[in-house]
């Protein structure tokens, strides 16, 4: 694909898109499902049986083996708020954060075990030195909060941020680029830095509140063919934030073998999980401790 012609890229695009909002748009009776649904006699996700239990374990343990990096419970039941750690990054990205903020970060991130802590990169060093041996992952976002800068600075952004310790990269398309229309530029752009994060996880802000629905289906395509991890939907700085509405529609175009990270102005328990029940396999929250507890966080902002 990347040596195709930027019109004919945009020609294949613009026919994905159509095809697929076509599918969006029919009656629910003839609309084909994308997700299989195992019939159960009871909640086997949540239930402490024996043989529930034993193969919850026998079937984690096949997802590892299969290069699965981590292996999470989507019952609706089994979403409790103090369960929820494990898929939310625990996010601090406000231009004004201090070195003691970023150490308190990571302590809370230990502490409550969250997938990640998810900060701009000039705090990448001090974070993978402070999370080393944790299982804490820290995530570094690149062509923050616009994503309007080169190509080139963000690939170098990238291999910056992993060579100084980041395993994960939240990277932010150029929105201006997608709603020209120019969708070779904006593949080429998430392709840049998939290859300078050299196999480590690579998310995709696409900023759905600047998007209509046919720019969304377009950016997942596109993040989807550069070979991204995830589509995310918000970087938490621009118009709008995370919506059900948006997770599902990422989750329906992108399908089940990439993740969707819901992030921007999730800051409650009951939202974070109506954002994984929705499709989203991460979090992206700077309430993260309020959201586990069960509280509600009413600061704004990351």
């Amino acid at each position: 694909m990347a040596d195709l012609r930027s019109e004919e890229l945009s020609l294949i695009v613009e026919e994905v898109v159509r095809r697929v909002t076509a599918i969006l748009n029919a009656p629910a009776s003839t609309t084909p499902s994308v997700q299989a649904v195992v019939s159960q006699p009871h909640d086997a996700q949540t239930c402490e049986c024996p043989d529930c239990t034993e193969a919850r374990t026998r079937m984690s343990k096949e997802m590892l083996e299969q290069g699965a990096s981590r292996v999470v419970c989507t019952s609706v039941k089994g979403l409790q708020c103090e369960n929820l750690a494990q898929f939310i990054d625990h996010t601090l990205l406000k231009p004004n954060a201090t070195e003691k903020e970023i150490e308190k970060l990571c302590h809370e991130a230990i502490q409550y075990k969250f997938a990640s802590v998810c900060v701009n990169t000039s705090y990448v060093e001090l974070c993978a030195r402070l999370l080393s041996g944790t299982g804490v992952r820290v995530c570094a976002v690149v062509g923050f909060p616009l994503g309007a800068m080169s190509t080139d600075a963000k690939a170098f952004e990238t291999r910056d941020a992993i060579g100084h310790g980041a395993d994960e990269i939240d990277m932010v398309i150029n929105v201006g680029k997608l709603q020209s229309g120019n969708y070779a530029y904006v593949y080429d752009d998430i392709r840049a830095v998939v290859k300078a994060a050299a196999g480590h996880v690579v998310k995709v802000i696409l900023e759905t509140g600047l998007l209509n629905n046919d720019q969304k289906i377009a950016a997942c395509v596109l993040a989807k063919a550069a070979g991204a991890d995830f589509v995310k939907t918000s970087t938490g700085f621009g118009h709008g934030g995370a919506t059900a509405e948006d997770v599902a529609l990422m989750r329906r175009i992108v399908g089940e073998d990439m993740g969707v990270k819901a992030s921007g102005g999730i800051r409650d328990c009951s939202t974070a999980q109506e954002m994984i029940q929705s499709g989203a396999s991460r979090i992206g929250a700077s309430a993260s401790v309020a959201i586990v507890k069960g509280s509600k966080d009413s600061r704004s902002g990351y």
